[in-house]
């Protein structure tokens, strides 16, 4: 089956670098391009591709309510949304992730790394490039944007992991860690469909949509310490 890609950049010659480099893959194309954010979000409800490629700096609505929005649409799932990013610019993309962005990738990722990801987001294994995601994530916890206020755990961060055993948060330590199934089913000493089961379950105590947004949990309640 073809994977249905929405380009979302506010810059014409990127989003036809994208579209040239996407249609180029047999199993990809380009169903629609997006100048802003309120595009991108009408766009995704009325031809519902399979992945979003997402920039977060865009006039009208910016990537983040843009990103908001489409997960809201699409609590199923349905519509994945890939950040399109600048590690070293872009402070929005903690918030992205928590907001429903399914992962993202860097801006200089080379062409067949962009194609990879948009196959792994739209398959809905949703975290690509953990190292980097755990970097990224770490560092706006810990330094959070002036005015957003302290990121640092709190009694209500750390009251959403009270309803786990302690199997379940072995196995979010080692998603937050950026470990792929196989990897924590290896280090458990479970199977990978065991593993599996378990994320479901995280999933559902801890209303992710996916395992960015594990992720995202578990930084913010404190399981995972930015630089431990």
């Amino acid at each position: 089956m073809t994977i249905g890609v929405l380009v979302a950049d506010d810059e014409a010659l990127i989003r036809a670098g994208f579209r040239v480099l996407v249609e180029a893959a047999p199993d990809l194309a380009v169903v629609g391009e997006a100048p802003h954010g309120a595009e991108a979000v009408r766009l995704a409800a009325s031809l519902k591709p399979d992945v979003v490629l997402m920039d977060v700096r865009m006039p009208v609505m910016d990537g983040l309510e843009a990103t908001a929005r489409i997960a809201a649409d699409n609590p199923a799932g349905d519509v994945r949304v890939l950040v399109v990013t600048t590690f070293d610019q872009d402070e929005y993309v903690f918030e992205a992730l928590r907001a429903g962005a399914s992962g993202f990738v860097l801006k200089d990722t080379p062409p067949e790394r962009l194609l990879d990801a948009i196959r792994v987001v739209a398959a809905g294994d949703a975290l690509l490039a953990p190292g980097v995601t755990r970097r990224l994530v770490a560092e706006f916890v810990a330094h959070p944007r002036p005015g957003a206020g302290s990121t640092g755990p709190t009694a209500e961060r750390r009251a959403v992991l009270a309803g786990l055993t302690d199997r379940e948060r072995d196995v979010l330590l080692a998603v937050a860690a950026g470990r792929s199934n196989a990897e924590v089913a290896d280090a458990l000493i479970v199977s990978v469909a065991t593993v599996k089961t378990h994320v479901s379950h995280l999933l559902a105590k801890l209303g992710a949509r996916d395992r960015a947004q594990l992720v995202a949990v578990a930084y913010e309640s404190g399981l995972v310490v930015p630089g431990a």
